[in-house]
């Protein structure tokens, strides 16, 4: 039994492959919906939007202060690279097990995060070993903390 027709002369599957590679480019093009540490203050900028407070630190750090959505980003930056992200609900209301994953993920610089600490201290360190986290609470908010972990430690 011959096919009446080929795989590669099939005008459908030839636009559906057209369209893929289409939707696969421009979804690369985009920018990420969050910024990460490490990334310079244009980037962050440009993600987190409308910035709210900005203040120079007396260690010479600047911290700076976003809200965007229903969050509010508290990025840290040194040399003008992020250095540590605070993530908030607006309404400081505490963060869900979804919401805190997708902050980590964001985050992860192509390694994985794991739980540490007991149910009253959460924490979680990068397996590169090159950021760690926490849920904490700042300003009166809980937020998950996510910073780079300094060489000298």
């Amino acid at each position: 039994m011959t096919p009446t027709h080929t795989f590669r002369r099939d005008p459908i599957c030839a636009a559906v492959r057209y369209c893929a590679v289409v939707l696969l480019s421009t979804l690369a093009t985009l920018p990420s919906a969050f910024a990460s540490l490490g990334q310079d203050s244009d980037k962050i900028d440009d993600v987190y939007g409308n910035m709210v407070e900005r203040r120079l630190r007396d260690d010479g750090t600047v911290s700076m202060l976003y809200h965007k959505d229903r969050y509010l980003y508290l990025v840290i930056f040194a040399n003008d690279r992020s250095v540590s992200e605070a993530y908030f609900n607006v309404k400081g209301t505490d963060l869900s097990e979804k919401e805190i994953m997708k902050f980590l993920k964001a985050n992860a610089g192509g390694a994985t995060w794991a739980a540490e600490g007991t149910a009253n201290a959460r924490r979680f360190k990068r397996s590169d070993g090159k950021a760690e986290a926490s849920y904490t609470t700042i300003r009166g908010k809980p937020a998950l903390v996510v910073r780079e972990v300094s060489a000298s430690r």
